[in-house]
């Protein structure tokens, strides 16, 4: 129990400021379609809005245990970040990593624009602790964790539920028929739930485990060592620009090699508060928040797309986020 108290745990988010002319320019190199530069599902992938700095907060305050912070970028830097002496006083144990030192043996697929390729070479950060949680940029801690929050004896716990494989559902089956049968072939597309479902038939699962919107829990050596021996996964994941049907998100991936050695703890509860858009009238999303504020047994709060959400919206919710953090 002693050696589990003294756990060393780090932090681990990606980011990309998609607003920058240079990364864009970058990005227009590789597609095939100038125009989709301007495409809202592509800005809403690569476009934000400060968030970062709350998320990198939110750990600081609320994730004590946590060694260090690595922001993952391509050779950019968050804006509250940029004083050098600011950021050295206000923020010691957070540290800028750039694509070139995770992709060192394999850099010949950068530049890359593909969350799931990055993703996937986390665990070569230099000096990364065996343990350590992956954040996205619009994941914020809600309120007070602790260590047993992510690891109990060792063992990373697991948040989600089983699921079928996407083709054994029944109603899912009858949809592939109409689309085969019935419409015009479309140009496939990657989908979330197969990227997550992937791990589990390369691990011959019957099953996949889901996982909700929230940091994903990692040990350094177990990736280590499956991709030591699969170096052709490893290649096929990381080798695409942008996001290709065929890849798997390494989470699930991680989290479906823990379950094959049978250490993981497994939890239901997501304790998850969850924007997904910013349609509904703003009285639902304060009320949402405040549902943070009043329950501590919520955990996560993810925000996706916020630079999807209207400015009056926005306003508010960038507020909230100062008052709660700063």
């Amino acid at each position: 129990m002693a050696n589990y108290k003294n756990l060393k745990v780090d932090a681990v988010i990606t980011w990309v400021d998609g607003n920058d002319i240079e990364h864009r320019g970058k990005m227009s190199k590789h597609l095939k379609n100038k125009k989709s530069l301007n495409n809202k599902p592509v800005r809403m992938r690569f476009d934000q809005v400060g968030e970062i700095e709350f998320a990198v907060k939110s750990i600081l305050k609320y994730a004590k245990f946590i060694r260090n912070i690595y922001i993952i970028t391509d050779n950019q830097k968050p804006e509250f970040l940029k004083d050098d002496k600011i950021a050295e006083k206000k923020y010691p144990t957070v540290s800028i990593v750039d694509h070139k030192d995770l992709f060192e043996e394999y850099s010949e697929y950068l530049p890359t624009f593909n969350s799931l390729s990055i993703e996937t070479m986390l665990y070569k950060i230099p000096g990364l602790a065996e343990q350590f949680i992956y954040f996205n940029d619009d994941f914020f801690l809600a309120n007070n964790t602790k260590l047993e929050d992510f690891f109990i004896d060792n063992k990373p716990l697991l948040r989600g539920n089983w699921s079928l494989f996407y083709d054994d559902i029944w109603y899912k089956k009858v949809k592939l028929f109409f689309n085969k049968y019935f419409q015009k072939s479309k140009k496939p597309y990657y989908k979330h739930n197969k990227g997550l479902q992937k791990p589990a038939e390369i691990l011959h699962f019957s099953k996949y485990f889901y996982t909700p919107h929230i940091p994903a829990i990692f040990i350094k050596s177990t990736l280590n060592e499956f991709f030591s021996t699969n170096k052709e996964l490893l290649i096929n994941n990381i080798k695409f620009k942008f996001r290709k049907p065929d890849q798997f998100v390494v989470h699930s991936l991680s989290n479906h090699l823990q379950i094959k050695k049978e250490n993981y703890i497994h939890q239901k509860r997501s304790q998850l508060v969850y924007f997904q858009n910013y349609k509904k009238p703003l009285w639902w999303i304060k009320f949402k928040l405040r549902k943070v504020e009043k329950n501590k047994d919520i955990l996560f709060l993810c925000m996706q797309s916020l630079d999807q959400c209207p400015e009056n919206k926005l306003v508010v919710i960038k507020k909230w986020l100062s008052n709660k953090y700063d």
